[in-house]
């Protein structure tokens, strides 16, 4: 499958922006003697709080799995964003739900923009901004994975630099406590969108037993009961690393794309 680094302005953060990008394999974009442009399903994928836009292709074998299902995979870096309209003005939400979608289906023509074709996953970090992202438009995504999210942005007994909290949700924070109801609490942005949407994206939920993160995604997981929101969650031997992550995003994707285009 063809993979490329693509380098772009963002409008949205002000800056030069890298992102990895995977494709199907078809003749040119164009399939069929009538000229028609081939069409196919998008992935947009998260790095976690160290990671950036090379961390999946490289731990990973996502481009073994992209070719076996045909589908095309959109790989940002957003830094430690927390994928959020930062207080300090770069707009890496915006960037990721908006600005993204529209420069690659401008750039990479087999990219659709209808809702069944598009798909949003992360881990840890990125699992949040996945979720994040697909609660706040379930009507853009037919599907979401996340693996080893880290859901709570109030760190309720998690370490966090309060600084650096200050910097991303705002600048008036005296703790991330102060986070819990607003805007990027994912908790509230579900409970919000409950009210709002009666249709969901296809979900998958992953973590480890050995990951600090499996009670967060256990209350998680009961909000959506809680809202009847339907999900998949499975929860398994694994701690937070790329060995389990390699594994699960395979899982996540045979839920998501069923049949092995490979074969």
């Amino acid at each position: 499958m063809p993979f490329m680094e693509f380098s772009f302005y963002s409008d949205a953060l002000k800056q030069n922006v890298n992102i990895s990008v995977i494709l199907p394999s078809v003749s040119g974009e164009i399939g069929t003697s009538s000229g028609e442009f081939v069409t196919y399903k998008t992935l947009y994928l998260l790095h976690g709080l160290s990671g950036n836009h090379t961390s999946w292709f490289n731990q990973t074998s996502i481009g073994r799995y992209a070719a076996q299902y045909g589908i095309a995979v959109v790989m940002p870096e957003v830094g430690r964003s927390w994928y959020t309209d930062t207080a300090y003005g770069a707009k890496y939400y915006t960037f990721i739900a908006e600005e993204l979608p529209r420069i690659c289906r401008t750039y990479f023509k087999g990219m659709s923009d209808k809702r069944e074709d598009n798909f949003i996953g992360g881990l840890s970090m990125g699992g949040y901004g996945a979720l994040k992202t697909a609660f706040k438009n379930p009507d853009k995504y037919a599907g979401c994975i996340s693996l080893s999210g880290s859901l709570d942005i109030t760190r309720k007994g998690r370490p966090y630099d309060l600084n650096e909290w200050r910097s991303i949700f705002g600048f008036g924070l005296e703790s991330a406590l102060e986070l819990e109801g607003s805007e990027h609490d994912l908790f509230a942005i579900v409970d919000r969108a409950s009210k709002e949407y009666t249709e969901f994206p296809e979900l998958y939920i992953w973590c480890g037993t050995e990951d600090s993160l499996l009670d967060i995604n256990r209350s998680f997981c009961e909000l959506l009961d809680e809202k009847s929101i339907r999900y998949t969650y499975k929860e398994s031997e694994g701690d937070h690393s790329w060995k389990w992550w390699d594994m699960h995003i395979k899982d996540g994707l045979e839920m998501m794309f069923g049949v092995d285009k490979s074969l």
